[in-house]
């Protein structure tokens, strides 16, 4: 299986004919879609120009979209050194506190509730501001656009409840998130909010 790598050497190759660049591009959301696959795709489209089921689209622009992608990749693999880096550190000198922490590829690490409803600036842009608000003390604002609005849906698309149901429990990376944006539609990361914020259960919050 290809890599991001292999797969943007394929959208930059001009030995390539427009489909296959196109597709590998595709494919590189496969290995890195922070918003998730879909809203990533939209995102790209939107902010380059590139119609979504153009299978000719303008290298140019294909290529532009790709920066944008590696600029966000870049942004976190860097976090994610960084915080597998404090975290051993933190363990060497017996610091075993309870702790959020991605566990997964870097796909949706900021994902849209809707595809069609994102965050304004780049993926880098965006990224940058989850890490800056991962890095501090929590809030009880949307740490992308600083909404303070965040509604708790009564579950998310795919989610999936741990044996724990109804105690706000969710398993593997869907602990990862939180409430929906009202402002830029992202599923807040819980260990960007503070206490309550961060805790609520979905389901009491979709009964209310």
């Amino acid at each position: 299986m290809a890599g991001f790598r292999s797969l943007a050497y394929q959208v930059r190759d001009a030995r390539n004919d427009r489909a296959l660049r196109r597709h590998s591009l595709r494919r590189c959301l496969e290995r890195f879609a922070p918003y998730g696959h879909r809203a990533t795709w939209w995102h790209l489209c939107d902010r380059h120009g590139i119609a979504p089921e153009d299978r000719a689209a303008d290298p140019q622009r294909l290529v532009a979209a790709l920066e944008e992608l590696e600029d966000a990749r870049a942004v976190w693999l860097a976090y994610e050194r960084q915080f597998a880096e404090r975290r051993r550190r933190e363990k060497h000198h017996g610091l075993r506190r309870p702790e959020w922490a991605w566990g997964g590829s870097g796909d949706a690490v900021v994902r849209c509730a809707d595809p069609g409803v994102r965050p304004d600036g780049t993926l880098g842009d965006v990224l940058r501001r989850l890490v800056t608000a991962l890095e501090s003390e929590p809030g009880t604002g949307c740490p992308v656009c600083g909404e303070q609005e965040l509604r708790w849906p009564a579950q998310l698309p795919g989610q999936r409840r741990g044996p724990r149901a109804g105690h706000g429990h969710w398993e593997g990376a869907w602990a990862w998130d939180g409430p929906v944006c009202a402002g830029c539609g992202i599923v807040v990361p819980r260990p960007a909010l503070a206490g309550a914020a961060s805790m609520t259960d979905p389901a009491s919050a979709g009964a209310a």
